[in-house]
């Protein structure tokens, strides 16, 4: 079990496989072939285990990288900037880019893409199940903007990753750091829409 435990990569092939068997049982005690009730499920689970991942490093960047970074000494500094950072950014991005991709999928089997992505307009903001989760879509689709249009580009330059003069990586320091705020910013609202439009309106 040590054995198993040590390496990342097989506990997460260990975990998907369980993950898959317990899918499989769903599908299984579903009272039709995989149908897109069936389907919205395994999106739902997809857009969680993303979003999860996603959201989880903006707050670890926001809620300690950034604020400890001006403590550690400077010689202990690259420990953060050449190895932990570039590690997190690329799971940081690419988890933001599956959440969006899932979650538009997802509101595409449930037969609402278009109501949500005019905030409702389309049915003169009768539904509002579909105004809110627009909003949480859009909010989230701005975030995701931010990750890939803003964040990682500044933080090439910041760590190194792409060349640049010190006076441009500090300001691409800062242009990472406001940009991540933002994102920080609109989590909490964007998570409130998420998560509260399905038990209000199912």
């Amino acid at each position: 079990m040590a054995g198993l435990l040590s390496n990342l990569r097989n506990t997460m092939i260990v975990s998907f496989l369980l993950a898959l068997v317990i899918v499989v049982g769903y599908l299984m005690h579903h009272e039709a072939s995989p149908d897109a009730i069936f389907w919205q499920a395994v999106f739902r689970w997809l857009h969680t285990l993303f979003g999860i991942m996603w959201i989880g490093l903006l707050y670890y960047f926001n809620f300690v990288q950034i604020r400890k970074m001006p403590e550690i000494p400077a010689e202990l500094k690259p420990a953060v900037s050449k190895y932990i950072a570039p590690e997190a950014l690329f799971w940081f991005r690419w988890a933001a880019l599956l959440t969006w991709v899932a979650g538009v999928i997802l509101a595409y089997t449930r037969g609402y893409l278009v109501e949500a992505i005019t905030l409702g307009a389309t049915e003169g903001f009768q539904v509002p199940q579909h105004t809110f989760i627009g909003l949480g879509m859009w909010l989230a689709t701005v975030m995701f903007f931010n990750v890939w249009h803003f964040i990682w580009p500044a933080q090439k330059i910041a760590l190194g990753i792409k060349e640049g003069t010190p006076e441009q990586k500090a300001a691409a320091a800062r242009k990472a750091m406001l940009f991540s705020r933002i994102n920080t910013l609109l989590s909490v609202p964007m998570l409130v829409t998420m998560t509260m439009t399905q038990t209000i309106f199912g």
